[in-house]
């Protein structure tokens, strides 16, 4: 595991959009690459060898796949910012997997317009 990061910028609050956040998935190499989790967008560029284009995580890139995160899995499905479902444990794991990325990459800024989360007694 990688060691937490020292030099950290302090964090942004830019606005993106789900669409804006699309064009930060590593499919362009003169632009970061940002990850989202629970609304809050991590510039995680420095990593490219794990989630640029063809890497084994670019699945995380240019979207909020928090519910993914929390389950650990590395499916297309999964890969969506609902996390509503998840279990208790899989919440823990959530947001352990938030706090790993606060403590190594700069938070560039929030998604402004995800879903509402679904409500657990609607389903």
């Amino acid at each position: 595991m990688q060691p937490a990061q020292t030099d950290l910028a302090p964090p942004k609050d830019d606005p993106f959009t789900v669409e804006q956040l699309k064009q930060f998935d590593g499919s362009d190499p003169a632009k970061p690459i940002y990850v989202a989790i629970k609304g809050t967008v991590f510039d995680v560029t420095r990593k490219v060898d794990t989630y640029g284009k063809g890497k084994s995580y670019n699945l995380f890139a240019g979207k909020d796949a928090s519910r993914a995160l929390g389950m650990s899995s590395l499916k297309e499905e999964d890969a969506v910012s609902d996390y509503s479902t998840l279990s208790a444990a899989d919440t823990k794991t959530l947001n352990d997997w938030f706090d790993f990325f606060a403590k190594r990459y700069n938070i560039v800024g929030r998604v402004v317009d995800l879903p509402p989360q679904a409500s657990p007694s609607a389903l």
